[in-house]
């Protein structure tokens, strides 16, 4: 009779012990999901805010660079050539 209670006691505290252990993994894997989920460290977003920033500098910069050169150096050589192809005594 001893050998049948210790059989199941056995049984029954291995069965205890692996859905505490289930649970233990269950409960640390929702833990993990649910820190990634509420992280307010706000680096990402900083990150992106100064990469976008960064583009929208360079981005005016190359557009004045752009509007120089073609007030200062391309449009007036086109105006120049436009009028002497119409002014053209042949």
């Amino acid at each position: 009779m001893t050998r049948i209670i210790r059989a199941i006691e056995s049984k029954v505290t291995f069965v205890v012990f692996n859905m505490a252990y289930l649970l233990m993994v269950a409960f640390a894997s929702r833990t993990r999901k649910l820190k990634k989920a509420f992280n307010t460290s706000g680096e990402v977003y900083l990150d992106t805010a100064v990469k976008v920033l960064i583009a929208v500098v360079l981005g005016a910069l190359l557009l004045a660079g752009l509007y120089l050169l073609f007030n200062s150096t391309v449009l007036p050589s086109v105006t120049s050539k436009i009028k002497e192809i119409f002014n053209y005594n042949g």
